[in-house]
């Protein structure tokens, strides 16, 4: 083991003895959502449905072509902020994502390592931009519900509290009465380690390739696995 690898482990090991409270993202570090149910071919759907209600200039060239429904979803709340076309296009997406809940690939190790934290003591929440009630069915399927609930925060038709806003691991925080030093929050995306600086918690990038690994890097992560395993020799010690 190099000194660099040492050091990696020493500090992969210091954030998961700190952590009393961890804070996971849904979609990512514990399956990949939109596995057997595209996210492409969703928000196509999504442009569609609204070029169908002459609603076609309400995106640009770039959101129409965007594979992310999310992407199309909070355009046309910056455009129309509260309205009831954004409440319907929410309530379309969660139904979309509570039908890809049913074909989610889990992430490798995620399930026991849920399980193996749980047991050691400390307690879990969900701090997604998914819908909850997706969150909650997939977590219910393989049967980790009981390691989460009641801490189940994810998007409302409130769009603009959705991450990098901290909104929702404050509320995870605030609920569980835990200081953000004895948190750590585990996500995939530069927007994951936004919302954890701006609510001072201690962040661990997920990354399931070199694309994901390069974009934390980018966004200033310091801390990064590859794989969950690691994490589950360290608390099985």
């Amino acid at each position: 083991m190099t000194a660099e690898t040492e050091k990696e482990t020493e500090n992969l090991r210091k954030l998961i003895t700190r952590a009393h409270v961890v804070l996971w993202d849904f979609d990512g570090p514990i399956c990949r959502l939109f596995a057997g149910h595209k996210a492409e071919r969703v928000a196509a759907e999504v442009v569609e449905w609204l070029a169908g209600r002459g609603l076609h200039s309400l995106l640009t060239d770039k959101e129409r072509e965007s594979l992310d429904p999310q992407v199309v979803l909070r355009a046309v709340d910056r455009r129309h902020p509260g309205s009831d076309l954004v409440a319907e296009l929410e309530e379309r997406l969660t139904q979309e994502e509570m039908r890809a809940a049913a074909s989610a690939m889990p992430t490798a190790y995620a399930d026991p390592l849920i399980r193996t934290w749980t047991a050691v003591g400390s307690r879990l929440a969900i701090a997604t931009n998914n819908s909850p009630r997706a969150a909650r069915a997939y977590l219910a399927s393989r049967g980790l519900l009981t390691c989460f609930a009641p801490h189940i925060y994810g998007r409302t038709q409130n769009l603009h509290r959705l991450k990098p806003d901290p909104h929702c691991l404050n509320r995870a925080l605030s609920a569980m009465g835990a200081a953000p030093g004895a948190a750590l929050m585990i996500g995939d995306s530069p927007s994951d380690f936004d919302a954890a600086r701006e609510a001072r918690v201690p962040f661990l990038g997920y990354a399931r390739n070199e694309r994901k690994a390069k974009l934390l890097r980018e966004g200033g992560a310091e801390h990064i696995v590859g794989s969950l395993e690691p994490l589950l020799r360290m608390l099985r010690r």
